[in-house]
């Protein structure tokens, strides 16, 4: 498999009251096509950061990122997102209140000037599990993992290539955390998407994920394979104690 994504000393700096906070330091990593890889650590780790400055939404001080071996332009532009879309933690927070599901799913595709909305729409909430009659209810009107469901069908309207995942399941109870990720896991497997995926959850993490980048305080610490994880052959302590944290639901 070739290299999709690829990330070079990636560093991201922001202004907070005129002091230099450095969220990512050099931070280097490839995701293959097709692949599903994880961005592991705990809060505040610049895990989620790394996925914002792919989407131009936080302030690369240095480094590349390449999609397809192209360096990415700034403004992102439409070629951008019908290439990469990004399904966000918080499902309320991520679906304007007032549209209803059918205007959210149409939107992407009026934006870009594509046609035939309407079978398009019915088409994805069918993928996504959810019945054609809630194409004309609210946010409000559905479940946590309803919502969560309209925003990967939303992410899919343009047919993109690459899906960027941030703590998609974590507003959810672990139950309804199982079925979205199982819905991810087909969805990959039926469209042929990359996965660029963010959880603090290592569990998470080894359910979905092919490699995994391990980061602490804005660095990476530790890329691990998925059989790395199923023998615990951690070579950091940092890795070895968000395994240990997670252990016991990643053997279940």
């Amino acid at each position: 498999m070739t290299d999709l994504i690829e990330i070079e000393n990636l560093s991201v700096t922001f202004d907070a009251k005129g002091r230099k906070v450095r969220a990512v330091e050099e931070v280097s990593l490839t995701v293959r096509a097709h692949e599903s890889y994880g961005l592991v650590g705990e809060s505040g780790s610049g895990k989620s950061t790394i996925l914002r400055a792919i989407c131009g939404l936080a302030p690369v001080s240095g480094g590349t990122i390449r999609i397809g071996g192209q360096v990415l332009p700034t403004p992102r532009g439409r070629a951008f997102s019908a290439r990469v879309q990004m399904v966000f933690q918080d499902p309320y927070a991520s679906l304007h209140p007032r549209h209803t599901i059918d205007r959210t799913l149409s939107e992407p595709l009026a934006i870009h000037g594509q046609t035939g909305s309407d079978a398009r729409v019915m088409r994805a909430l069918e993928d996504v599990g959810l019945p054609t009659s809630f194409r004309f209810r609210y946010p409000h009107q559905l479940s946590g993992g309803q919502r969560q469901r309209v925003a990967i069908a939303r992410a899919l309207m343009l047919e993109p290539e690459i899906l960027l995942l941030d703590e998609p399941t974590s507003a959810l109870d672990a139950s309804v955390q199982a079925e979205v990720l199982n819905l991810l896991t087909r969805l990959r497997e039926d469209r042929g998407l990359t996965f660029l995926m963010v959880s603090h959850d290592l569990a998470v993490i080894d359910h979905m994920c092919d490699r995994i980048l391990v980061m602490q305080h804005g660095r990476a610490v530790e890329e691990l394979a998925r059989a790395d994880l199923a023998s615990a052959s951690m070579k950091t302590d940092y890795a070895r104690s968000l395994f240990d944290a997670s252990a016991d639901r990643m053997l279940a």
